[in-house]
């Protein structure tokens, strides 16, 4: 699963001759031994779509591809995330306690089918997600409660998705760009999101066969 507009392109530049099929969705591919599918971005596109590969797939492993930003001084551009956990942060309960809500949509991801030898440019750890980018006040705490490195805007539903239907799956994230106290190096400079996006999906295709 590629969630972003901006990192399918990348996908169809990396297999040019792909033979593109339509879901309700977005477009899909077959190159052996992976159907390469685009969800869509945000966390509604990526819970609908993940339950759609499951229903109509069946996938033995779900695999999430895709960018994040990372929080500046915590993680380096271009660092690979395997994400151990997941954690939807955009929850604000007025009625009862946001906190409660938060953890029953955080999702542990087991990896212990893995080996632990994971190449040097990857690091494990949480990935926190909302339906936006992040924004430089939610930075402090979000180290502060859940010592975030990096966040996105898929990966929280897909795991949440994968989970409730006891389906495996893998999240690799590369930070495209990095957001501290004086803002985010790509927020008004979409073209360097564009052009990093290139470079870390690349790297994300060429690890992928460790994975599988």
């Amino acid at each position: 699963m590629i969630s972003a507009n901006a990192e399918w392109r990348v996908v169809k530049e990396i297999y040019p001759n792909l033979e593109i099929q339509q879901s309700p969705f977005g477009e899909y591919a077959d190159i052996q031994p992976v159907t390469l599918f685009h969800g869509g971005w945000g966390k509604i596109s990526a819970a609908a779509s993940a339950q759609y590969v499951i229903d109509h797939f069946k996938p033995d492993l779900l695999i999430n591809l895709g960018t994040c930003g990372g929080f500046a001084g915590r993680i380096s551009t271009n660092t690979i995330i395997l994400v151990e956990r997941t954690l939807v942060y955009d929850i604000i309960e007025q009625m009862g306690d946001s906190a409660e809500a938060i953890e029953d949509y955080a999702t542990d991801i087991d990896l212990t089918w893995l080996s632990d030898n994971d190449p040097a440019s990857i690091v494990r750890d949480l990935l926190v997600s909302a339906d936006r980018d992040i924004v430089v006040e939610d930075i402090p705490m979000l180290i502060q409660k859940y010592d975030a490195i990096a966040a996105d805007w898929e990966s929280g539903a897909i795991a949440w998705v994968a989970q409730k239907n006891n389906t495996r799956v893998l999240i690799l994230r590369g930070v495209t760009d990095l957001v501290g106290g004086d803002g985010g190096e790509a927020y008004g400079n979409i073209e360097l999101f564009h052009e990093r996006t290139k470079i870390v999906m690349k790297n994300l295709f060429d690890l992928l066969p460790e994975y599988l």
